[in-house]
């Protein structure tokens, strides 16, 4: 009979105690390839498709935005002629440019700040609710989230509408004492909402924090259920009022999470164009215009400047960048400390 011990050890290709193996950086597979090489590999399609989608396209509107482009350097009867600086000296000297770029700022500042606040509320709301009532509540938020851009901007174009909006429909409801119609009028009926620049910006931030809100809501939601429930328990414990708890709780365990939104929130309402195009009906209003509305303009409105738009854009982008990275550095900061 044979030796058990002398099988099991046959058996067994495990390296006796005490013995190193081999690194595995120097092993190759059966194709030649080196282990450590394959995952970068495998992100090269990803690289392809995003150079061939997103690089090269920004490469073309910065080369773009050095140049005089219009109708005959499209058609190609006409060469594009480098110009330097003078579409950037041309939209820097111009007041629009100026007027586009508070509105843009001041947009994105109140609607970023009004989407954190709401989502951050529902968030919670969500978290407290039962399982069956906070799915059913999600689902409904996110059929907001889901509507395409244009398609929010015709929804709240209707409701807005001077005519048959739902909007003077609810506020000729209202006794005057609360709502009292503009001067000379009897009633909200025919009152322009969306021909004035502030009223305008009004209905599109409604718009906007209306569709984003439920993304901020469901990532708070996802934020909420990592927290461990023996903090809260603790805090309860020692008489912490909500307030409280969430403040010196909830918000500190949140901050990863709303240094992120925060950063998408202000790149999403820096760049907001189809909303505003649908309720302004086109770039007709120019105390209305924001940057993206702006570029749109400059670009393809007769006389077509391809290159005053693309400069337009690369200020946009290089105002973007510098949010981001000052932001991002701030987080890093406070993370350290």
């Amino acid at each position: 009979m044979a030796d058990t011990t002398t099988v099991a050890r046959g058996r067994d290709s495990s390296p006796a105690p005490g013995h190193r193996r081999k690194k595995s950086a120097g092993r190759v597979r059966a194709s030649g390839m080196p282990v450590w090489a394959i995952p970068y590999v495998l992100l090269v399609p990803g690289l392809l498709v995003i150079a061939g989608l997103l690089l090269y396209p920004m490469f073309q509107l910065a080369v773009m935005a050095f140049q005089k482009v219009g109708l005959a350097q499209i058609r190609g009867s006409r060469p594009a002629e480098w110009v330097g600086l003078d579409n950037f000296e041309r939209i820097l000297g111009n007041d629009i440019f100026w007027s586009a770029l508070r509105n843009t700022v001041v947009f994105a500042f109140v609607a970023v700040a009004l989407t954190l606040i709401m989502g951050t509320a529902v968030g919670v709301l969500l978290h407290r609710l039962g399982k069956k009532m906070s799915l059913f509540v999600v689902i409904g938020c996110m059929f907001a989230w889901a509507v395409p851009p244009v398609a929010q901007g015709v929804i709240w174009r209707s409701l807005f509408d001077a005519e048959a909006g739902i909007v003077n429909w609810a506020l000729n409801l209202l006794p005057d004492w609360l709502a009292a119609p503009p001067t000379g009028q009897s009633s909200w009926t025919g009152t322009p909402w969306l021909n004035d620049t502030f009223t305008l910006y009004v209905a599109l931030t409604v718009c906007v924090v209306w569709a984003g809100f439920p993304f901020i809501a469901v990532s708070v939601l996802a934020g909420l259920k990592g927290i461990p429930a023996e903090l809260y328990e603790a805090a309860r414990v020692d008489g912490s009022g909500p307030w409280r708890t969430f403040t010196k709780i909830t918000l500190p365990m949140l901050k990863p999470v709303f240094a992120v939104l925060t950063i998408l929130s202000i790149i999403w309402d820096f760049k907001v164009f189809s909303q505003l195009y649908v309720l302004m009906n086109g770039p007709t209003n120019r105390d209305g215009f924001n940057l993206s509305m702006y570029a749109v303009a400059e670009a393809f409105k007769p006389p077509q400047k391809l290159g005053t738009g693309a400069a337009i854009s690369i200020v946009l982008t290089i105002i973007l960048l510098l949010i981001t990275i000052v932001y991002v550095r701030q987080i890093v900061k406070q993370e350290e400390m």
